[in-house]
C-alpha cells in the first residue's frame, strides 16, 4: 500500500493484478486499484474531479480526467472516509499510475489539489 497526505487529506492505494484479457485479439494485463480517501482536516471537502497519468512500460502514457470518481462526487466531513475501486488495462506487464484529485472546501469554496501517490502496476511474474 502507498499513501500520501495533502492538506490533511490522506490517500491510500492498494493494487491487484487481475489476469489477462483479450480485446480485438490484443492481449491486455488487467489491474485493479482500491483508493481510500480520509479527511483528517477540520474542514468539509468535496471531491470534484480526478486527473490520472497511466504509464505503460512500453512508453505509452494515457491521460484520464473527469468529474468525480466512479460517477460520484463524495463530500467528506472531518474524520470521514470514502473508498472506491477501479481498474486499468496495460499492454505490458509493468506500469504505474499517478495523479491528483481536485477537492473543494465546502465552506470557503477554495479548490485545491490532493496528490495521489505514484503506485506500481506489476504482474506477479514480473516481480520475481
Amino acid at each position: 500500500m502507498v499513501q500520501q497526505v495533502t492538506k490533511g487529506i490522506k490517500i491510500s492505494v492498494k493494487t491487484k493484478f487481475n489476469g489477462v484479457s483479450y480485446r480485438d485479439t490484443k492481449l491486455y494485463y488487467v489491474f485493479a486499484y482500491h483508493i481510500t480517501i480520509e479527511n483528517n482536516s477540520s474542514e468539509t471537502v468535496e471531491l470534484t474531479s480526478r486527473f490520472w497519468k497511466i504509464y505503460d512500460s512500453l512508453n505509452k502514457i494515457e491521460i484520464v480526467a473527469g468529474k468525480g470518481v466512479v460517477g460520484q462526487t463524495p463530500v467528506l466531513q472531518p474524520k470521514e472516509h470514502y473508498a472506491y475501486s477501479s481498474g486499468c488495462f496495460l499492454i505490458s506487464t509493468i506500469g504505474a499510475m499517478t495523479g491528483y484529485f481536485t477537492m473543494q472546501n465546502t465552506n470557503t469554496l477554495e479548490e485545491f489539489k490532493v496528490l495521489i501517490p505514484t503506485f506500481q502496476l506489476i504482474t506477479p511474474l514480473s516481480s520475481n
